[in-house]
């Protein structure tokens, strides 16, 4: 299954609909000209390009981060402790757009910086004690568009993609994130970056 949100920009589509998910997918969240001026915001910001250890091996993280948050909470994926930011004039106002479209309030957000399709996140569930035990992911894409992958975390033959265009939103209400998985799998070909902003609420 496929969602090609850019073709009705103006409506939430339904991605993933089941007793153990709730995926929705707003291709036209922001206007191009709003994207736009979001992308230049994203770009003008410093990232980070962290390291993780695996098998006794570091590897660089094939991406580059930055994490914000409103209360100075720190977040903790992979081994990785990040120190916060505080949100910039773009990030609040996105926030309070993503707060007023689906109800949902978010205290924190992490930037992935995708340089080009070499790119990638691998296959993961947001399930970090830090993010308490009733989860919402909403996610804004800036830039060039990528396949968004989810699979069951029991089923692996359950697979759904999802092309994130620029300017869309993607939320993943509770309880997606206990029973799936998702990624963004390479794609060799593209060259054009990428700024995804992934708003989470860090529990105290």
């Amino acid at each position: 299954m496929e969602a090609q949100g850019e073709l009705f920009p103006d409506q939430w589509l339904d991605v993933l609909k089941a007793s153990d998910a709730d995926v929705s997918y707003f291709g036209g969240f922001l206007a191009r000209e709003e994207a736009d001026r979001a992308f230049a915001a994203a770009a003008r910001e410093q990232y980070v390009q962290e390291s993780i250890t695996i098998h006794g091996r570091t590897h660089d993280v094939p991406r580059l981060t930055m994490w914000y948050s409103e209360d100075g909470s720190t977040y903790t994926y992979s081994g990785i402790a990040m120190q916060p930011r505080s949100f910039p004039p773009f990030v609040r106002e996105m926030n309070a757009r993503i707060a007023r479209e689906t109800g949902l309030y978010f205290n924190s957000v992490l930037i992935n910086f995708y340089r080009d399709g070499n790119d990638k996140v691998g296959w993961h569930s947001d399930d970090e004690k830090e993010l308490g035990d009733e989860i919402h992911i909403a996610s804004v894409s800036l830039g060039i568009e990528r396949v968004f992958r989810m699979r069951h975390r029991n089923d692996h033959s359950r697979v759904v993609d999802c092309t994130l265009g620029h300017g869309s939103l993607l939320v993943m209400r509770d309880p997606t994130q206990l029973h799936w998985e998702h990624c963004l799998p390479p794609r060799k070909r593209i060259a054009e970056p990428r700024y995804n902003l992934t708003f989470r609420t860090i529990r105290p």
